[in-house]
């Protein structure tokens, strides 16, 4: 999984888990140190910061622009955030995070890599 999906798939399932009665005080948290360290990205750009808190109730439309404006303040090379953001992940889905869902790293160039849940490929020559 990209820097950037990675972060999205944390925002996501820390503001569903947020707004349960029954999340742990560990994932809260994550959540919120995860959203107050993107806010610092976005602290000289407003609409940045309406798309990030717009995403939490409505993350089908918000999804895109919460995307670009993450790459756009460079959130995919922030260690900090990309490490907070698996940390919730694994909590939040151990399931997934034990079976190396959310570990993907890249260096260097790649080429031709698919990353995600049911994900085909065909080619044709």
């Amino acid at each position: 999984m990209d820097p950037i999906s990675l972060v999205i798939a944390a925002l996501g399932a820390g503001a569903i888990a947020a707004a349960k009665d029954t999340a742990g005080v560990a994932v809260k948290d994550a959540y919120q140190g995860l959203k107050a360290l993107i806010k610092k990205k976005f602290e000289s750009e407003p609409k940045a910061q309406m798309v990030l808190e717009e995403y939490e109730t409505d993350p089908e439309t918000y999804e895109a622009p919460l995307k670009k404006k993450l790459a756009e303040a460079g959130v995919d090379k922030d260690e900090e955030i990309i490490k907070l953001a698996q940390e919730l992940l694994k909590q939040e889905k151990p399931e997934e995070s034990a079976a190396g869902k959310y570990n993907t790293v890249f260096q260097g160039e790649v080429k031709g890599v698919q990353i995600g849940d049911r994900n085909t490929q065909t080619n044709t020559f």
